[in-house]
């Protein structure tokens, strides 16, 4: 998982969801676990 100040990148592949768990931003991508991403 990349952490990363902007998920802009990451938000437009396909298969991403964009999730809040614990004050956190995450994108999380069942179809290509290449492109998880934290912000912050």
């Amino acid at each position: 998982m990349k952490v990363r100040a902007s998920l802009a990148s990451l938000k437009k592949k396909d298969g991403s969801i964009v999730v809040r768990r614990r004050g956190r931003t995450y994108v999380i991508n069942k179809k290509n676990p290449r492109w998880k991403g934290r912000q912050g």
